[in-house]
């Protein structure tokens, strides 16, 4: 900011810092549940000296997840940081998570409870994203018991239920479960795992 108050110009050519955005989440064991808390901000850097609002969003959802059926069991919706007073009086309307399983569907089915004037745009965003992270928050679950020698792997067999169609490499048949046919386990050896081609050999079925 110059000395009349305003903001200085990038120089030519120079990208000019107008938004972040950060999304984080944690999660949190808690026995036969899971704790996960995602937190979104908004910031304008270039507000950071003062010269205008810098952080115009910070808002929090916290859910329970019972790990047996992926259902969410509580949700608490909570804002810090918003553009209209009016904005917190739609978080008690996130409380309506509860009940759902992050399982498949569980996108489609919050963007049709919150999507558009249903809710918020941001605390809907975090709200999409629990599936993701769920399923992580799961293997890490169960990497840690590797960890500690309380298992022999992450799977508790062969199969994948829970991880199949999340992704291309989790496609039904696809290679991570060719992997698991030709002996790979999940937490188990080199990181990232190395080509379905070392299981076959090793396994004899190359």
């Amino acid at each position: 900011m110059n000395q009349l108050g305003t903001v200085e110009p990038s120089p030519t050519g120079m990208p000019f810092p107008l938004h972040r955005r950060s999304i984080v989440y944690e999660a949190f064991d808690a026995d036969s549940e899971m704790q996960v808390i995602g937190r979104l901000q908004d910031t304008r850097p270039w507000a950071e000296d003062g010269s205008a609002v810098a952080r115009v969003h910070d808002m929090e959802l916290r859910v329970t997840v019972r790990i047996d059926d992926m259902t969410i069991t509580q949700s608490e919706a909570v804002m810090h940081t918003f553009p209209h007073t009016e904005c917190p009086g739609i978080v008690q309307a996130f409380a309506a998570l509860a009940g759902l399983s992050v399982a498949r569907g569980f996108t489609r089915e919050v963007q049709n409870r919150f999507g558009g004037p249903k809710g918020c745009t941001h605390l809907e965003q975090l709200a999409r994203s629990l599936g993701p992270v769920v399923i992580q928050a799961i293997t890490s679950r169960r990497a840690l018991a590797v960890a500690r020698g309380e298992a022999s792997d992450i799977f508790t067999s062969t199969s994948s239920p829970w991880a199949r169609n999340t992704c291309h490499i989790w496609a039904e048949y696809g290679i991570a479960e060719q992997k698991l046919a030709a002996g790979w386990r999940p937490g188990v050896g080199p990181y990232p795992s190395p080509p379905l081609e070392i299981f076959r050999r090793s396994s004899g079925t190359a």
